[in-house]
């Protein structure tokens, strides 16, 4: 625009085409107005067309809307009409805007930075897609209430006096640790209230537990409450591990003699891993995160401290093809039988020359297993000659981890 009009009035870049009553308006990067409302002609190098002034010889030509060409780039023009738009225009003047349209306008994305997805509306898509019922949705929401309430519990056991022995020994004769006992105290508590389980069995109980009539419901439920436990007093990662069944036909709970009862409950918890309806476990580390399978997949979740929720964090995890990390007890290793050792020395020095695998070993079953979930390798705790079927317990860690590691791609074998 050019900075005077001769009577002293900012121009503009709005004009009408003389004599025809403002009916065929344009807009023009380069013509005037005076006070008079008069349309005045650039000096030099200008040439009228059509009732608008058009640039001589000059480059990137545009049309405006009454079909006047114009000696003006389209980023020019847009420009210098925004410019125009902040002056007075005047009265009886129609105003027609001649600005560059993008052809390919931007579409608004339907993604959102603040939207997550918690493991509660995760677990109610999965219902609505039929993958699970509204009894089993009830009882993965008590487990994550359990699982929050240890994670608090692990994170304060230093300021808690929650550390150090409880002076008892479990039923696999392991002393217990005080997180233990609170760890298992929370799990039955959740498990009882949430009206959906029959029977649950814990690790650190000497016999499954019938759930009360008023609170009982269908499924059975086995965990252990807190893995690693001899790790908590060093503040490394423990965690918890539970699966899922349903009922059997040899179940019968409509039985009056305590030691029946007892016996039924004991064949009804001790099915095959090949029954899981579901499993899972919760790690407590510097995050708590909590892997769950359903049958159809490996989902991870990461407990949110700022809203208390769990939210997926690990979509469909699949285990690594190839993985260069191997988890054993080495200190084990004079007592393992001869095939095994050989294994292992095949491990650490390939005979082809190929690069050999890297030991880790936290010593928590859920820790160590977690890692190579995610970074592949080989996970064992082979029986030796003080334990001959290995030191790890079938219903409650090897069935379900087990049962995560092939939803993940991976095998688990006994």
């Amino acid at each position: 625009l050019h900075p005077q009009s001769v009577a002293g009035e900012p121009r503009t870049a709005q004009h009408r085409r003389d004599g025809d009553g403002g009916k065929h308006p344009c807009t023009c990067a380069h013509d005037t107005w005076d006070l008079h409302g008069q349309q005045r002609m650039e000096s030099q190098g200008t040439a009228r067309v059509d009732g608008c002034e058009a640039k001589k010889n000059r480059p990137n030509r545009h049309t405006c809307r009454n079909g006047t060409s114009h000696g003006r780039t389209r980023k020019e023009a847009d420009r210098n009409i925004r410019h125009a738009n902040e002056r007075n225009v005047p009265s009886g003047t129609t105003q027609v805007h001649a600005v560059t349209v993008d052809p390919k306008p931007a579409q608004m994305s339907n993604s959102n930075e603040f939207a997550v997805q918690t493991l509660t509306t995760w677990l109610l898509n999965e219902e609505r897609k039929g993958t699970i019922d509204n009894e089993l949705v009830v009882v993965f929401s008590s487990i994550a209430t359990a699982c929050k309430q240890i994670a608090s519990l692990v994170n304060r056991a230093g300021i808690s006096n929650l550390t150090g022995l409880a002076g008892e020994t479990n039923v696999q004769g392991e002393d217990q640790k005080k997180l233990d006992v609170v760890s298992n105290d929370v799990f039955c508590n959740c498990l009882r209230a949430s009206g959906r389980t029959g029977i649950i069995a814990s690790e650190e109980e000497d016999t499954p537990v019938a759930v009360e009539d008023t609170y009982s419901g269908n499924y059975i439920v086995v965990f252990d409450p807190l893995d690693g436990s001899s790790n908590i007093d060093a503040g490394i990662s423990t965690g918890s591990i539970w699966g899922i069944y349903e009922p059997t036909a040899e179940c019968r709970m409509d039985v009056n003699d305590a030691d029946e009862l007892v016996q039924n409950c004991i064949v009804n918890v001790c099915q095959p891993g090949s029954g899981l309806l579901g499993a899972g476990y919760c790690m407590y580390s510097s995050s708590t995160v909590l892997v769950l399978s359903i049958g159809a997949g490996v989902f991870g979740f990461t407990l949110d401290p700022q809203i208390g929720e769990f939210v997926l964090t690990h979509d469909n995890v699949k285990i690594p093809e190839e993985g260069k990390i191997y988890s054993f007890n080495e200190g084990n290793y004079a007592s393992w039988d001869k095939g095994l050792q050989d294994y292992m020395a095949e491990l650490k020095a390939p005979a082809d020359g190929s690069k050999p695998y890297s030991a880790r070993y936290i010593g928590s079953l859920v820790g160590d297993f977690h890692r190579t979930l995610l970074y592949g390798g080989i996970y064992g705790y082979p029986g030796d000659k003080k334990n001959l079927n290995g030191k790890l317990r079938l219903l409650y860690e090897c069935a379900p981890m087990s049962f995560i590691a092939e939803q993940a791609g991976g095998k688990g074998s006994t």
